[in-house]
């Protein structure tokens, strides 16, 4: 893969700002299913024992740009802790007085989690001073996000403009090597499978898979758009 990587850059004693994909279920403020946690788990450790000071941002949910107490990131990092068997920070916000704290005061091999990028409206909007406060958390970033790649946030595009060096993580390498294969070479009958709650972030990509494709298959709750544009009863 011809990007940078984070085995391309030095970590030690380095802030090392990642955005990961932790919207997990949640129910009675306790994590439901951790897969997505674990999926990072990799890039995680590979910071922590590289002495890397590890700052960890994510969105959960859909707060609508508000602080949602139903919506917060601290029942993750409570899970987070037990998966690598030590303590993981918490700060009350993603940006101001209290991240700012919270991230300065890291050492080596330390893990803070912001809170709830989507408790700021500017997040989705890709705000550019949202993304300098976001950027100036860190000295390196990393994006482990692969299903929120897709989205041009300040936390995923934003403030790739305002930090250097920006690499990927081993979850986003691995997905775009079996993309990347698939695309390349694929299988005949090659079938793709979309899905997904809202059309408007996936069109792109069904519009590049249409010429690549054999079959292309709809699902989840975008597939009621589909229906309403045939005339059916929805």
């Amino acid at each position: 893969m011809n990007k940078l990587t984070i085995d391309d850059v030095s970590i030690k004693g380095k802030r090392v700002l990642t955005r990961v994909d932790f919207n997990v279920p949640l129910k009675d403020g306790v994590v439901k299913d951790d897969t997505r946690i674990r999926e990072s788990l990799p890039t995680i450790k590979k910071i922590i024992g590289d002495g890397g000071r590890l700052i960890l941002m994510s969105h959960l949910g859909r707060p609508k740009g508000k602080v949602a107490p139903e919506y917060s990131l601290k029942p993750v990092a409570a899970k987070l802790s037990d998966l690598i068997g030590k303590s993981v920070k918490f700060a009350e916000d993603c940006i101001g007085p209290k991240a700012d704290s919270a991230a300065a005061s890291l050492r080596d091999g330390e893990v803070l989690l912001l809170e709830n990028l989507r408790f700021h409206a500017e997040e989705e909007k890709n705000d550019s001073e949202f993304s300098k406060k976001l950027a100036g958390l860190g000295d390196i970033y990393v994006n482990d996000a692969f299903g929120s790649a897709h989205r041009a946030h300040a936390s995923t595009e934003g403030l790739t403009k305002y930090i250097k060096p920006c690499v990927a993580g081993y979850l986003m390498q691995k997905e775009l090597k079996y993309l990347g294969n698939a695309l390349a070479n694929p299988k005949r009958p090659f079938v793709a499978i979309i899905g997904g709650a809202k059309i408007s972030g996936k069109i792109d990509v069904i519009k590049n898979l249409l010429g690549k494709v054999d079959i292309l298959l709809v699902g989840g709750g975008m597939i009621f758009t589909f229906y309403k544009a045939q005339g059916l009863n929805i």
